[in-house]
């Protein structure tokens, strides 16, 4: 396929999240149109992701979004490690990253700030097509086998969708390939028979959200706290109108003695002895489990997969969601290229798959274990602490740990020059 890229049938996305909007948007601003399918009526409100780090910043800002999405978010500047004496064995100050990146900082703000100012900038180019309440219900390859029969797209030939909306209308689309971003449940995945099942940590997550500043309340709380305690541990992240605890809980604990109202305060009290006598109001608490997963491959045919749908990691450190929008950019990039002529074959596209595969495998989840392993263990806790105090003194080590904390040595490069004005210009078309 080459020459004008807007002549020829759309790719497929499939989910509206952030990764299914990036890739459309990447796809979209490189002259390919898209159909985006989403099977909820609207974007998605609820809570979930709330970590953009400085890698993905840089990539969000080529696309026009991350001004205006930290307008929105709470600017974190340092990482801090304590106890819950209010003793702070370490801190990191993101600045050491300036050089490394024009975002030398963390962004906390809901991933649903995130959601429309992507759509918003794909509507723009007028090469998408989107459509919200339409559930895909089937896919099959045309001139080349069913869905699941391998790896290859070859030369000819794409993927026919069945979708229905939700007034029960069925339509039947073809596509030279597709972009499954439709998360932990994809059926795409399951229609291309590739495995599904997660794995299980031995810990659950509970999130205590409180709008209680308690920043005010414990002297000296970054908004982003590792309190590391023989007695607790949990995160503690400081959002723009509020703040969320994140405890390990083991996964054998009953959920619903956890989620006891006295339960919640009665932990929240241990946590934050130091918050000036004053109780902090609980505004919500909740479980969600932790579970790592990875595709043995990130395509079936002609069926392209990204973000949740291709992995899933330890929530620790807020990779998963960051490292799903790279998938986006770098598999947009290379399937644009593809659609374009300039890359001859699909070498490029099946090299950015396996490079984004790599990356889940070797970085990001290792880092994302690593950031709570022995938790439980008051016995490594000391020599935890003498390393991380050994990394704040000096600069070299600390740089290094927040170039890998923030995916910065493993995402996609940003582009510059002509091809960065290129990819600019589409939005002003």
């Amino acid at each position: 396929m080459s020459g004008d890229t807007a002549s020829h049938e759309p790719v497929a996305v499939v989910g509206a999240g952030p990764v299914g909007l990036t890739a459309a948007l990447v796809l979209a601003r490189t002259g390919v149109r898209v159909t985006l399918l989403e099977s909820r009526e609207t974007l998605a409100t609820e809570s979930r992701a709330s970590t953009f780090h400085p890698s993905t910043l840089d990539l969000l800002d080529e696309l026009g979004v991350a001004a205006a999405l930290r307008r929105q978010g709470r600017t974190v500047d340092r990482v801090q490690w304590r106890d819950l004496d209010g003793v702070v064995h370490a801190e990191l100050d993101y600045s050491v990253l300036a050089g490394h990146t024009e975002h030398p900082y963390r962004l906390h703000v809901e991933q649903a700030r995130l959601t429309p100012l992507l759509l918003a900038e794909l509507t723009a180019t007028g090469l998408a097509d989107v459509r919200f309440g339409t559930t895909v219900t089937g896919a099959e390859h045309f001139g080349g086998g069913d869905i699941g029969g391998g790896t290859g797209g070859g030369t000819g030939g794409g993927v026919r969708l069945r979708a229905e909306d939700a007034a029960g209308r069925v339509t039947v689309t073809r596509h030279p390939y597709v972009l499954a971003a439709d998360g932990s449940r994809s059926l795409l995945r399951e229609l291309a028979g590739l495995p599904g099942t997660a794995e299980e940590y031995p810990d659950y997550a509970l999130r205590v959200v409180t709008g209680t500043p308690l920043d005010e309340l414990v002297p000296g709380l970054a908004p982003l706290s590792y309190v590391r305690d023989a007695r607790a541990s949990f995160s503690a992240l400081g959002m723009p109108d509020h703040w969320r605890l994140i405890f390990r809980v083991p996964r054998g604990t009953d959920r619903d003695a956890v989620l006891a109202p006295e339960a919640v305060r009665a932990r929240v009290a241990q946590a934050l002895p130091g918050a000036a006598g004053r109780a902090v109001r609980i505004d919500d608490a909740h479980t969600y489990r932790l579970a790592r997963f990875l595709l043995p491959r990130y395509r079936a045919g002609r069926v392209l997969f990204a973000g949740d749908a291709a992995h899933l990691t330890s929530t620790a450190g807020g990779l998963n969601m960051n490292c799903g929008i790279h998938d986006a950019v770098d598999t947009g990039q290379a399937l644009a290229a593809v659609l374009r002529g300039d890359a001859p074959g699909e070498a490029a596209l099946d090299a950015a798959l396996e490079r984004r595969r790599s990356v889940v495998e070797t970085a990001v989840i290792p880092r994302s274990e690593a950031r709570t392993a022995g938790l439980g263990s008051a016995a490594e806790l000391p020599a935890r602490l003498a390393s991380l105090r050994r990394t704040a003194a000096d600069h070299r080590s600390a740089v290094d740990y927040l170039l890998k904390a923030s995916l910065l040595d493993v995402a996609p490069r940003p582009l510059k020059g002509d091809a960065h004005a290129d990819l600019v210009s589409q939005a002003h078309r």
